[in-house]
């Protein structure tokens, strides 16, 4: 069994459960911040560079902050997130708005807020310019689906043709003619055709393809492209026998890429912005937890005080999420089990059939890479709470960055009946 490090020790572990009970985030501030500026350093070729963290990955002021540092703006889709973006100081074309299905008082926020619009379909031009008070941007991107199969040397990565979001070829050149009609004077393409991509090659081979994009449709429609938005997509290595990517090399090839397409056709000035989430974050963050039950039917069970209220991607996705017994590092892994939560639920599991060393009832347990698309992706079924949030400083000090909820939490919203206050 391939080991993982981690960047908690049992005892500091243990010191933390002391003051804020298991289960609990913990995030590695200095992780994030060197990550951060290796992001930065990728792609300082390029002037107008800009990573838009993507909020929805982790939600988290203290995070957001914290990427803000190294010149990250934020990544928007809905309501709360732009509320969240603008209270951290994070406003005008600091802010990429890429939703979809959008309803109106969203567009009119981050119009309000000086937010780039990121169009996901033609049809939301008339609707978002309503939203606007009847007059568009200067500046405005609009986002591509080619359909069909995403393709790499070592086979599909994704399926662009079935996924809800972006616009036709035929729809991205009418696009832009429509809103030079009314006033754009500034454009940007956007797309995501993959996820979690575990290679130095996909941002290279999608630029490529928007790179092409923006010079047909520059040569069509007159637009001046100011900027080409690679999106996310790019993951991280989850299981330890993955090798991770480089960011260096992955900078290095979008820059290849960029000399051979758009210098040529004298578009050297435009801009490349990427919003990730999972490699800005998914390393940086494990959920802890402690065994409490064992059972003994017809397999071997480990029952945890965390459940997929905390961690749903087990759940939802069957994805694989590392897991360390602290204090056991060196094995041996001799022992077989499902790690599991409380919920009525049977996919409650974060690891089926796991090669684990022996645990007993009060080991911690980490649970690796829930730094994004963890906390942010929780919910409150069964009536479960979510859990207290805490930052590693870059000092070796522990900050609560958000409070663990209690049962009071979980009924205000109910105090539009009699029973509230017998809740409470």
């Amino acid at each position: 069994m391939q080991k993982k490090e981690t960047f908690v020790t049992k005892e500091l572990a243990e010191k933390i459960a002391k003051e804020y009970p298991t289960p609990f985030y913990l995030y590695d501030e200095a992780g994030i911040r060197e990550n951060a500026d290796a992001v930065r350093k990728a792609f300082s070729w390029n002037p107008g560079f800009r990573e838009y963290f993507a909020v929805k990955a982790n939600a988290n002021p203290f995070i957001m902050n914290i990427l803000k540092d190294y010149g990250c703006g934020s990544d928007c889709s809905s309501l709360t997130e732009l509320m969240l973006s603008d209270a951290c100081g994070i406003t005008g074309s600091d802010i990429m708005f890429s939703s979809n299905d959008t309803p109106f008082e969203e567009y009119e926020l981050a119009y309000k807020l000086g937010a780039i619009i990121n169009l996901d379909d033609i049809t939301h031009i008339d609707f978002c310019e309503e939203a606007c008070g009847g007059k568009l941007p200067e500046t405005m991107s609009c986002r591509y689906n080619p359909g069909g199969k995403f393709t790499l040397s070592n086979g599909i990565m994704d399926d662009p043709g079935d996924a809800k979001y972006g616009m036709t070829r035929e729809q991205m050149t009418e696009s832009f003619k429509i809103l030079i009609e009314k006033g754009v004077k500034h454009f940007g393409i956007h797309a995501f055709l993959a996820s979690n991509t575990v290679t130095n090659d996909y941002y290279a081979q999608l630029a490529g393809q928007l790179f092409d994009l923006a010079v047909e449709l520059k040569n069509e429609t007159g637009a001046h492209i100011s900027f080409i938005n690679l999106s996310g997509g790019v993951g991280i290595a989850y299981s330890p026998d993955q090798t991770p990517n480089d960011i260096a090399a992955i900078g290095a090839g979008v820059e290849r890429v960029y000399n051979e397409k758009l210098v040529p056709a004298g578009m050297g000035d435009v801009a490349i912005y990427t919003e990730m989430g999972r490699y800005m974050m998914a390393p940086y963050g494990v959920l802890v937890t402690r065994a409490i039950h064992e059972k003994h039917t017809h397999k071997e069970y480990i029952g945890v005080d965390a459940c997929a209220v905390n961690l749903m991607r087990p759940a939802m996705y069957g994805s694989y999420h590392h897991i360390t017994v602290l204090g056991k590092e060196d094995g041996p892994f001799d022992h077989m089990y499902d790690v599991t939560g409380s919920l009525c639920e049977n996919n409650d599991k974060f690891a089926i059939d796991r090669k684990l060393p022996r645990i007993d009832m009060g080991d911690i347990l980490v649970i690796h890479d829930a730094g994004a698309h963890g906390y942010a992706m929780g919910y409150n079924y069964n009536g479960k709470l979510k859990c207290a949030e805490i930052l590693l400083k870059a000092d070796g000090e522990t900050e609560l960055i958000r409070r663990a909820e209690t049962p009071a939490d979980y009924f205000s919203t109910f105090d539009c009946f009699d029973i509230y206050d017998k809740l409470k």
